[in-house]
C-alpha cells in the first residue's frame, strides 16, 4: 500500500489513499513545494466546506455579492470562508467567478434602471390611517446612466485599442510580413 522513503533524514510515505466520495485532494501549508511532496487526500470534515455548502456560499455571492450574508447562508463563519479563499485556489476561482456574476447582475440592473427609470408609490394616509390618496413618482437615475455611458466607452475604447495592435493573427499579417522581408532585402543588397 504505503512504502516508506528516506531522504533528507526525514521519512516520506508515498502511495496512495483510498479514494472515496468523502475525500478531497488538499494541500497542505508544509507541503508547498517541498521535494517529494503532493497533494494530499483527506476525507472532508463533517463541519467543513463540503459541495453543498460550496454550492450554497457561491450562489448567494453571486446573487448578493455580500460575502458575510453567503456564508451565514451556508453556516459557515465569516473567517472560514476568507481562509478557505486563501489555502483553495479552486475555491479561489469560484469566489471570483460568482462576484463576477453577481456584479453584471448588478450593472444590468443599474442600466435597466437608467433606461426606463424607476416607480415609486407614496401613499397619504388620514388621522384615522385610511389611504387618503397615492401617488406614483417616476424618476431616471441620470448620475448612474452618467456614470455607466462613461464605463462603457473605456469597455469600448479598451476593445478597440487591443483590436489596433498589431496581432500575429491580424488581417493585415501577410501585408506586415512581405513589407519587413522587403526591408530586409533592401538592406541586404539582394533584389
Amino acid at each position: 500500500m504505503a512504502k516508506q522513503e528516506e531522504g533528507a533524514g526525514a521519512r516520506r510515505f508515498s502511495g496512495k489513499a483510498s479514494d472515496g466520495p468523502d475525500r478531497v485532494l488538499t494541500v497542505q501549508r508544509s507541503q508547498r513545494g517541498a521535494a517529494g511532496s503532493g497533494a494530499q487526500v483527506r476525507a472532508v470534515r463533517k463541519d467543513g466546506w463540503t459541495e453543498a455548502r460550496r454550492k450554497s456560499f457561491m450562489e448567494t455571492l453571486a446573487a448578493t455579492c455580500n460575502v458575510s450574508e453567503a456564508a451565514r447562508v451556508a453556516g459557515k463563519n465569516l473567517s472560514s470562508a476568507y481562509y478557505q479563499k486563501r489555502r483553495d485556489p479552486g475555491f479561489a476561482r469560484e469566489w471570483a467567478q460568482a462576484l463576477s456574476i453577481g456584479y453584471a447582475e448588478l450593472e444590468a440592473l443599474l442600466l435597466r434602471q437608467a433606461l426606463f427609470g424607476t416607480e415609486q408609490e407614496e401613499v397619504v394616509l388620514d388621522a384615522e390611517g385610511q389611504v387618503k390618496s397615492r401617488k406614483l413618482k417616476r424618476g431616471h437615475p441620470n448620475a448612474v446612466a452618467v456614470r455607466l455611458l462613461v464605463q462603457h466607452q473605456r469597455e469600448a475604447a479598451g476593445r478597440i485599442a487591443a483590436d489596433a495592435v498589431d496581432r500575429p493573427d491580424g488581417e493585415d499579417a501577410v501585408d506586415r510580413l512581405r513589407k519587413a522581408l522587403e526591408e530586409v532585402r533592401r538592406k541586404r543588397g539582394i533584389d
